[in-house]
């Protein structure tokens, strides 16, 4: 079975030790979410709030009782849904792809 992994745009998926160790593992797949991805943000709110309120607090004898106390969660909040909202603002968004384009030009015009 393979195993996609989703990874923000920081760089310690190129690093040789994590290159050697995807290469001997086929089945791993990493896929990066593109720089200003903030929409993704919000699911790492609600991951970090799982750990909170679910993982981190929880002693677990085994993966079933994990899975259990998981789906427990899920279903409590799903009786009273809030959904999260994205409220980046297109300016602000367009001010970082302009600085990140800069930057870029920056660095290509300085490596030659």
């Amino acid at each position: 079975m393979d195993i996609h992994l989703v990874v923000d745009n920081y760089c310690i998926h190129k690093h040789e030790k994590v290159k050697a160790w995807l290469a001997r593992r086929p089945r791993f797949h990493v896929h990066c979410t593109p720089t200003g991805s903030s929409w993704l943000n919000l699911v790492e709110c609600f991951f970090g709030e799982l750990t909170q309120d679910v993982i981190r607090e929880g002693s677990f004898t085994s993966v079933r009782e994990l899975v259990r106390d998981i789906e427990t969660y899920l279903a409590k909040r799903n009786l009273q849904p809030k959904p999260y909202r994205w409220r980046a603002q297109g300016e602000a968004i367009l001010k970082k792809i302009q600085h990140a384009r800069n930057a870029l030009d920056q660095a290509q015009a300085e490596s030659g």
